[in-house]
């Protein structure tokens, strides 16, 4: 068997899906295989993959399934999955050469670690680079678990690594949740395992305003429900719940300032500060959309 098995959902993303395909064919580390999920598209997802079975061989198994979202999708590849380690990437993400041989430095010699990340460069969907996030912060690795409630940390889906074990005893990804599905799964692990960190960029993740994570009202609503879910876990009580709580109103208010919807974002903004005030980001977040609610400031 394989030392990682790669899990690439695909829905009607054959235009991205060769470059996610050929970013796993340039590994330093060649011990893999691909587990590709067709989750009901109706573009040319398989006409895509077709030359990609054919060069790969075994080391690429493409599945066809009914639409049945993301988490239903991850889900059928780690049932499908018999290596040690599961690594995400999902089809219009990319990762860099050194992504699995820095990830498997992670869990080398480590039985106490369950799952690993890295950092990222996001890239717009043209994949002209943004921005990178490559600087280590204090609740990046260790027993984390309370610090993924809070969302104090962030982790990026395309250098997820995770040991199959983790997922055997608490459970693959909660179909019930339509978004932060990735966040409870890492939440479940943290609470059981230490979570390490490879301080190198290692995949370019590709955003759009017309993905979930652009749409504020469903955001927050999958989120409510994750703080809910966990709430009174080791490390996830009242405050971790508030803290929680101003993170997510705050980040609902600043993706409806990028819409220029200033007074949804202005409520938002407080909500997060009544919740939290402790925090300068809330009071700086909710002082900028007073500004602009008010036209002091662009």
């Amino acid at each position: 068997m394989p030392k990682f098995d790669i899990i690439i959902p695909a829905y009607n993303a054959a235009g991205y899906l060769p470059e996610a395909i050929e970013s796993v064919m340039a590994q330093t580390f060649e011990d893999w295989r691909i587990l590709l999920i067709d989750d009901g598209s109706t573009d040319d997802t398989a006409g895509v993959v077709a030359p990609y079975i054919e060069k790969l061989g075994p080391k690429l198994k493409y599945i066809q399934q009914p639409n049945g979202g993301l988490p239903a999708a991850r889900n059928t590849a780690i049932r499908n999955a018999s290596a040690e380690l599961l690594a995400l990437l999902d089809a219009d993400d990319v990762w860099l050469p050194n992504r699995l041989a820095e990830s498997l430095k992670c869990f080398e010699g480590r039985p106490e670690v369950g799952l690993a990340h890295g950092f990222v460069s996001r890239i717009d969907t043209n994949g002209a680079i943004i921005d990178t996030f490559a600087t280590r912060q204090k609740h990046h690795e260790g027993r984390i678990a309370p610090y993924i409630y809070m969302r104090t940390v962030d982790m990026c889906c395309p250098t997820i690594t995770f040991r199959k074990k983790c997922v055997d005893e608490v459970g693959p990804f909660d179909e019930t949740l339509r978004a932060t599905e990735d966040r409870d799964l890492w939440l479940r692990i943290a609470l059981r395992y230490e979570v390490a960190l490879a301080p190198t960029v290692m995949a370019y993740y590709r955003t759009s305003l017309n993905s979930m994570s652009g749409d504020p009202t469903r955001m927050l609503n999958a989120q409510l429900q994750f703080i809910q879910k966990h709430y009174g876990s080791p490390g996830c009580g009242w405050l971790a719940r508030r803290i929680a709580l101003a993170r997510i109103y705050k980040q609902q208010a600043e993706a409806f300032a990028i819409r220029r919807q200033y007074r949804d974002g202005l409520a938002s903004a407080l909500r997060s500060l009544a919740l939290y005030p402790l925090d300068f980001r809330n009071v700086r977040t909710a002082g900028s959309l007073l500004l602009r609610r008010t036209g002091l400031a662009r």
